[in-house]
């Protein structure tokens, strides 16, 4: 017998714990491929953290492994706008296979929407700092390479 997957908890597995791949491990069990590569990109992201905190922001490979993190939080939170907006019927039928279309474990309420607001929140802060530092940093490493070549 499989247990009932419920969409709230669902959404807010993947706004808290979706670094560490808690919503595909809840929804597709322990098997599932993704749900082991979210910690592995989340844990990159922190390294190039701590490379930054080590070696100062011109570290270049902090460069790239900084905004894994960010896009591992910001495809989490979509995740979990994804799954806290999608209708119960569609719900049930992908996670709930030979459920009535009225039971409880896809519907919405309000803290499936709180889990939305704030994955909206999560998400969008993260993805634009994500690609302001990606930015900043390469547009910064092109003015000092061109610094050099005028010298």
């Amino acid at each position: 017998m499989t247990h009932k997957k419920n969409k709230t908890l669902a959404s807010w597995l993947a706004l808290i714990g979706g670094q560490l791949g808690a919503h595909r491990f809840y929804l597709h069990g322990w098997r599932d491929l993704w749900a082991w590569l979210f910690p592995v990109a989340a844990a990159l992201g922190w390294s190039g953290i701590s490379r930054v905190r080590l070696y100062g922001q011109d570290d270049q490979l902090a460069w790239v492994l900084i905004p894994l993190l960010g896009f591992t939080v910001a495809a989490t939170a979509l995740t979990a706008i994804y799954y806290g907006l999608m209708a119960p019927e569609k719900w049930n039928a992908q996670h709930n296979p030979g459920t009535a279309l009225d039971a409880s474990a896809g519907k919405t309420n309000w803290v499936t929407m709180g889990a939305v607001v704030l994955a909206l929140l999560f998400g969008t802060i993260s993805l634009m700092s994500s690609i302001v530092f990606s930015f900043q940093r390469y547009f910064e490493y092109q003015v000092e390479e061109a610094r050099k070549i005028s010298q």
